[in-house]
């Protein structure tokens, strides 16, 4: 049987074995079942007659069909026959490791034969996060027709923009036509109703032929709650140490090798067979994961080793909500080594410095210092207390271990407009000043800027959370808990849409018209030119931590911060090679420039900011709400 046959179901590699600890590749049609005590593949249905095969205990909890039907099962699943498994005598249930559901999460499983594509980016080599701008993406609302292909479509508009990643939400098998992604029930399925596996590694190739990357979102820290079968194979979670959606994921309890191997084979096969240049994965904060060698230094220890099998980059970038350096910093150093983080905290500095906003846990951000010292250091809670947690949160990030470009930052994200009451963007209460002030910070900061879809041209179309639960007492759950989830923020529940109601998706969907308006023509102008800025002035992100060197004033002035009119607010950044400054208003600003200044202005939002002579040295006058980035 041929390695390609092997890797049909989704068994690993001979490669991935050695890293997971197994002895050989798993044949087609094998499933790691130690829950039942008799396990049936159920092969065929649809167009073809339908056999029940009993496979054969191979150890530690695998189930294999005997060695006489090995290769005609290999074949069967290679031209995508149908099969699934019988535990017990019920079921059919589909295959933990399935690559496509095409009748949904609750049907039989369907094969796939990933070596079947004709790649056309053999040249392509990756890309590293420093230097890069990524774009967050929901397949499903991106276009109108919500399919990978249609979205591969828009890939030289974005190549055009300036974009180096793509960042796609989970895309993997979930219940019902509509949702986050965050409900996926079978990790190796990609969703059928955005094109199935055969479309994704189109869009990949598509991806690469306009020179983007794409980064691939994961979720290991929980399943969804329609379709999950898997507890039924074996112990994939651990009742009673739950996250905020569910039961945890079993990663240090018995029986949780097998686990993480289903977990360390899924990331092998985004970037193996999907040729994905990285994961961001979701929320590893949730994670209960008390073992001495750590699931994110193992996941990290796949992306390097398919990186030298291929040649190619690939990075990992975590969420996490922990605030803790150890993510980044090198293993050498006593880290997991990734390659990036989100940093929530710059966004939250962001929001509140725009919007005024202070609310539940952007109330320690009404500080008047968090932007300044977010530019400064990453980290807003950096062993400080944090009101909203009622404790001390994190940990400084060492200069001589992290740079800033690790440090993923964004105006607004899927979760910061989608978890909010109405799933409102900034631009709902900012005007474009407001929006070109946010680019500049986000764009113009140290760190690696993210832009979420559709705020290039200010849209104002809302994202917010939608699902199609089929199950009736399941969405009126969600429904409810949606509700009781923002009573810390202090929004009114009568603002939440109902997520089971096709009209919350459609209000969701992209309306790319306005990017043809004159203020959305004129956001996005502003947006390339501030990212082409990134490439003539590397200074701004590459470097140290400690490079940035930050000023902040206001109407109550102090020693060495410039002069403004009263009610004038501003922050300005230099880093080797350029200069940033943004007033935040409401009058006029003159920032102070360093002495004997010789620079000039690259990129304005207003045509009326001007280097100026102020006291005994030079300025940039910055009328009004107003960002500018400046050659020093």
């Amino acid at each position: 049987m041929s390695e390609e046959a092997s890797m049909v179901q989704g068994s690993p590699s001979a490669e991935e074995t050695r890293l997971q600890g197994e002895a050989e590749p798993r044949p087609a049609g094998s499933v790691w079942a130690p829950v039942p005590s008799r396990v049936e593949l159920v092969l065929g249905g649809g167009d073809a007659a339908e056999e029940h095969l009993p496979l054969e205990e191979a150890g530690n909890g695998w189930w294999r069909p005997p060695s006489s039907a090995a290769g005609r099962v290999a074949e069967a699943l290679a031209r995508g026959e149908r099969y699934g498994f019988l535990l017990d005598g019920e079921g059919p249930y589909p295959d933990p490791r399935s690559r496509r559901q095409p009748d949904g999460v609750h049907a039989l499983s369907a094969g796939f034969d990933p070596a079947a594509h004709a790649w056309a980016d053999d040249t392509w080599a990756g890309r590293e996060l420093p230097g890069s701008v990524i774009y967050e993406l929901h397949v499903g609302t991106f276009t109108q027709e919500g399919t990978l292909d249609v979205a591969a479509e828009r890939l030289p508009y974005l190549a055009d923009l300036g974009v180096g990643f793509v960042e796609l939400l989970p895309v993997n098998a979930f219940n019902g036509p509509r949702n986050w992604g965050y409900d996926g029930v079978l990790w190796y399925a990609v969703h059928e109703g955005y094109g199935g596996p055969a479309a994704y590694q189109r869009f990949v190739d598509a991806a690469h032929a306009a020179g983007i990357g794409v980064i691939q979102d994961v979720v290991y820290n929980h399943f969804g709650p329609s379709g999950n079968y898997a507890p039924l194979f074996g112990p994939y979670l651990v009742e009673g140490a739950a996250t905020g959606w569910g039961a945890a994921v079993n990663l240090d309890a018995p029986g949780s090798d097998e686990v993480r191997a289903h977990i360390l084979a899924n990331a092998r096969m985004w970037l193996e067979d999907y040729r994905v240049d990285g994961l961001r994965l979701d929320a590893v904060h949730a994670f209960v994961d008390r073992r001495a060698l750590t699931l994110l230094e193992e996941l990290q220890l796949v992306a390097e080793d398919v990186e030298a099998a291929t040649g190619r980059r690939k990075v990992l970038v975590a969420e996490s909500d922990l605030n803790d350096p150890r993510l980044i910093t090198r293993r050498a150093r006593g880290g997991y080594g990734l390659a990036g983080q989100w940093a929530d905290d710059v966004h939250h500095a962001v929001h509140v410095a725009l919007t005024g906003e202070t609310a539940g846990y952007y109330a320690d951000f009404a500080d008047p210092e968090a932007l300044a010292k977010v530019l400064r250091g990453g980290f807003y809670h950096d062993g400080t207390y944090s009101s909203f947690r009622g404790r001390v949160h994190g940990r400084p990030l060492d200069p001589a271990t992290v740079r800033p470009s690790q440090l993923v930052v964004s105006s607004q994200n899927h979760d910061q407009v989608g978890n909010r009451a109405a799933g409102d963007r900034p631009s709902a209460v900012l005007g474009w000043d407001g929006l070109a002030v946010a680019a500049v910070l986000t764009l113009s900061g140290p760190f690696t800027p993210m832009l979420f879809m559709g705020e290039e041209y200010g849209a104002t179309t809302p994202w917010q959370f939608f699902s199609s639960h089929p199950e009736p007492e399941l969405a009126a759950a969600t429904a409810q808990g949606r509700v009781a989830e923002f009573a810390r923020m202090g929004w009114d529940p009568a603002l939440v849409p109902d997520p089971q109601d096709p009209a919350t998706f459609a209000r969701s969907v992209l309306d790319w018209s306005q990017a043809q308006t004159p203020d959305g023509a004129r956001l996005l102008a502003l947006y390339r030119h501030l990212i082409a800025a990134r490439a003539e002035l590397p200074g701004l992100w590459s470097g140290g931590l400690d490079e940035t060197e930050v000023l902040s004033g206001d109407s109550r002035t102090h020693e060495g911060s410039g002069s403004g009119e009263p009610g004038a607010r501003w922050v300005s950044w230099r880093r080797p090679g350029a200069i940033v400054g943004v007033n935040l208003g409401p009058g006029p600003a003159e920032i102070p420039l360093p002495a004997g200044f010789s620079g000039r202005i690259v990129v304005a939002t207003r045509d009326d900011c001007a280097v100026v002579s102020a006291g005994s040295g030079e300025a940039v006058r910055v009328p009004g709400v107003a960002g500018v980035v400046l050659s020093a």
